[in-house]
């Protein structure tokens, strides 16, 4: 089941449509942002560990 949630497709234009207040949108952008942070710092790390097993040699 939270595999099928995790490719589900998220209008945010409609969502801050119909928000109730500024607040609301305000948590939609951020949310939508977090996957994208999450990827981007697994990224980061991956190459920072890398980068430290290639100057160490093995």
């Amino acid at each position: 089941m939270t595999i099928i949630s995790l490719f589900q497709k998220v209008d945010v234009a409609e969502k801050i449509k119909n928000a109730p207040d500024s607040n609301y949108q305000i948590g939609v952008v951020i949310g939508s942002f977090i996957p994208f942070i999450i990827l981007i710092g697994i990224a980061y790390w991956m190459y920072n560990r890398a980068k430290k097993r290639d100057e160490n040699g093995y």
